[in-house]
């Protein structure tokens, strides 16, 4: 009895019942453009309900009950009114995202660019026929297009929005050179990238799928390797934490938890912003911690650490190659679906692309186009995405909450634990009110627009969350102690 051959699977079988299904995108004439248009606008128009469903949170003159203690008035007060600008700026931005983007497809802008693309080739004496050359010319022209036009928001949440409430510590200078060094990073990387990219498809043909996924996953892990070596110190400096009681709690977790930490740095974000964060980063053997020094200089060190706790309940739980798994098993059927686009001739005349050009849809083009064709799917899955980060936001919580009972159990047999009285728990707690406090966060969010924008639970929501783990440790405690009595 024979059996089905796994890689003959994924690499022809099952492609090619998909594409069977989808034929009838190579060769009928359907209304492209004006479907990607309906649902943009749509998109559009739902969130801007749910900003108008949030807005009214920022009039609430007072936190929730149980923060009430925890927030003085006047932070409440400049919260609100931050949130509320910040609100209102998203309106104006989103609308004019939605002009920008509809008038990129009414005025056939994406096939226009790819004529000036080529009249730059044949001024440097290529023909149409180097495609790839031609494409990466024509992703240069669209990128232009696409991001001169936004400069202007970048520049008023900067220096007017960020600045009013204190947070903005970014120069004029400092702007123009960021954005230069950005746009010169994503040529430097990005062209390569998408050279190679379309070398695997034509290379490959029809079983292009494996070989495209090997080199993703491949480029993503040079690029956590290259990042904090080549791209990081182009805009922020790292330095090692300075040696001290900070250092000392940081490394002790870390290796209570047999954590691989390479090395543990201080970022200066404070060269930009006010806002506080900390991450890490690294192969699995290998790990880096970065805490940002405006955290060091807001919040306490037990709570740095129990922040770091949850962090590190991430890598205990393998959340980020969770993600990076599903991310990954998107994107394979995601590109099941592309080859029937790629000869799709009436995709690419109903976004204006003239007959020639039509008649042999160039890689790049095609795959632009079904990106925004299959847009309603990605708005799904982002929903899905961010549903699965808040799972995972919960558990790193309890991770760090459930240190605790180590803790305990440490402290019975060598007399210490974690070198604090208060819980890692009600750390973790202290902590975030902190933050929110600090980056002057909303505290008041309506479920849906948190549903739809937030990878993370809001604030009453991990704080009842850490409360109900509390809740069941000490149960847990009284039920075993009355057995041993």
């Amino acid at each position: 009895m024979s059996t089905a051959n796994p890689i003959h699977l994924v690499q022809h079988t099952i492609p090619a019942f998909i594409q069977s299904k989808l034929a009838f995108i190579a060769t009928d004439a359907l209304p492209w453009k004006e479907s990607v248009l309906a649902f943009s606008w749509t998109v559009w128009g739902f969130e801007s309900y749910l900003l108008y469903r949030q807005f009214p949170n920022y009039s609430k003159p007072n936190p929730p009950l149980e923060l009430v203690a925890f927030f003085p008035d006047d932070k409440f007060q400049q919260g609100q009114k931050y949130g509320a600008s910040k609100a209102k700026f998203s309106a104006f931005s989103l609308l004019y995202s939605q002009i920008l983007e509809t008038a990129l497809i009414v005025f056939d802008v994406y096939a226009k660019s790819w004529d000036v693309a080529t009249a730059l080739m044949t001024k440097l004496g290529y023909s149409s026929d180097y495609e790839i050359a031609t494409s990466l010319v024509w992703a240069a022209v669209l990128f232009v297009a696409m991001q001169v036009p936004v400069i202007p928001l970048s520049y008023y949440q900067t220096f007017v929005l960020e600045e009013e409430y204190g947070f903005n510590k970014t120069t004029k200078g400092l702007f123009v050179a960021d954005l230069i060094k950005g746009w010169a990073l994503g040529g430097a990387i990005g062209l390569p990238f998408l050279a190679l990219f379309l070398w695997i498809i034509k290379w490959a043909g029809s079983s292009f799928i494996p070989y495209l996924m090997a080199f993703i996953i491949t480029s993503q892990l040079i690029l956590v390797v290259i990042y904090p070596l080549l791209i990081q110190p182009l805009f922020n400096k790292l330095s090692p934490l300075p040696e001290g009681t900070l250092r000392t709690r940081i490394e002790g977790l870390a290796s209570s938890l047999n954590f691989p930490l390479k090395h543990l740095y201080v970022i200066d974000g404070s060269k930009r912003s006010s806002h506080s964060n900390a991450y890490f980063y690294g192969l699995p053997w290998s790990k880096h911690i970065v805490i940002f020094d405006t955290l060091i200089a807001k919040t306490s060190e037990e709570q740095i650490e129990a922040v770091l706790a949850h962090e590190l309940g991430h890598w205990k739980y393998s959340h980020p190659s969770k993600m990076l798994v599903v991310s990954q098993l998107y994107l394979a059927s995601i590109l099941s679906v592309f080859p029937p686009f790629l000869r799709s001739s009436p995709l690419l005349r109903s976004f204006g692309f003239n007959a020639t050009v039509a008649a042999k849809p160039p890689i790049l083009v095609a795959f632009m186009l079904f990106q925004m064709v299959q847009g309603p799917i990605d708005a799904m899955i982002k929903v899905g995405m961010n549903a699965l980060s808040r799972h995972y936001e919960y558990q790193a919580d309890q991770f760090a909450c459930e240190l605790d009972e180590q803790a305990a159990a440490a402290k019975e047999g060598h007399g210490h634990a974690h070198g604090s009285d208060v819980s890692m728990s009600e750390r973790l707690g202290q902590a975030l009110i902190s933050l929110h406090v600090g980056n002057l966060s909303t505290v008041w969010v309506d479920w849906l627009f948190s549903t739809w924008h937030h990878s993370h639970p809001t604030l009453t929501e991990r704080l009842k969350a850490m409360e109900m783990i509390r809740k069941q440790s000490r149960d847990k405690a009284a039920s075993q102690g009355k057995k041993e009595l």
